[in-house]
């Protein structure tokens, strides 16, 4: 039975929790999402969507008396978008339920947070499921150091407007927030922290561009240097979509498949949950957006 689900034997069963465990069981994946806090979200039909996209407007000119007036076109070009499904299924036994009920409802309530956490770490740092899914991972590189976080900060910005885009949102990791902020002016005065007594504790905006902080951004590769953050284009030029919100089964009687082993989970007096959401996701343009890295590290 080692490891095949959560039994009141399994370890650290006996973390401690607050003793009241909010009403709400299921938190969305919106809500873990930093994608999907900083862009704009669509209803995505099922079998998919090709969205038109304007690449350049008409141009006016000027003309002289009885001269023909110009005649100039609007650009238009299209994205499609495909849905894939993102699921987790998470076992337990009944006696866990019963005998350990804080915990159960914990680990419930958390479940569908992984949703919104695989799909930033897909399109921060991974690949695509399939066609038609964009992500983020091939962003040009910013690096962002203590030496001129400022000037490299703007760098990320002018980088993005020279490309056609407006940064609208900072993504940073935890590990980016401390070093933007003490990044210090020419004259040696923290240029982002005015005031650290009475400071929030967090960074708001940069520059006037909302920042949003997640974990998920961060990224220590193999090889190169550590990923702190993103900037981009988020609120223009990135879109998501989902076909459905996110779903939560519950069943005593199905039969699972766990790493190889089958779980019959009615002769086993176990259950499983099931959270899963369909959910695609594009950008208007790639170079609108930079990712932001910092040291190298092992």
């Amino acid at each position: 039975m080692a490891g095949i689900d959560l039994n009141r034997t399994s370890t650290n069963v006996g973390a401690l929790l607050p003793k009241e465990i909010s009403s709400e069981i299921w938190s969305t994946a919106v809500e873990e999402s930093v994608i999907m806090r900083a862009s704009r979200r669509i209803n995505l039909p099922g079998s998919g969507l090709t969205i038109p996209i304007i690449t350049g407007d008409a141009e006016a000119d000027w003309v002289a008396e009885t001269d023909e007036k110009p005649v100039s076109d609007v650009a238009i070009s299209n994205k499609s978008m495909t849905g894939y499904k993102l699921a987790v299924i998470e076992t337990f036994s009944e006696e866990f339920r019963r005998d350990l009920p804080a915990l159960y409802a914990e680990l419930a309530r958390r479940l569908p947070s992984a949703l919104g956490r695989k799909f930033d770490e897909t399109i921060l740092h991974g690949t695509a499921p399939g066609s038609n899914f964009d992500v983020l991972s091939g962003s040009a590189a910013v690096a962002v150091d203590a030496t001129d976080t400022v000037g490299d900060l703007v760098g990320a910005l002018s980088t993005i407007g020279t490309a056609g885009g407006d940064l609208s949102h900072w993504l940073l990791s935890p590990q980016a927030e401390g070093l933007v902020m003490t990044a210090k002016d020419a004259a040696g005065n923290y240029a982002l922290l005015r005031d650290v007594q009475s400071s929030t504790g967090a960074i708001g905006s940069l520059f006037g561009r909302q920042v949003l902080k997640s974990r998920a951004v961060y990224n220590n590769p193999a090889t190169g240097a550590d990923v702190i953050g993103y900037a981009g284009d988020f609120a223009n030029s990135a879109i998501y979509g989902v076909v459905e919100d996110v779903r939560v089964k519950i069943s005593d009687t199905a039969t699972v498949n766990k790493n190889g082993t089958q779980l019959n989970l009615w002769q086993r007096n176990m259950f499983a949950i099931l959270a899963e959401v369909e959910v695609g996701f594009i950008v208007r343009d790639g170079a609108h957006f930079v990712k932001l890295t910092g040291a190298t590290t092992a």
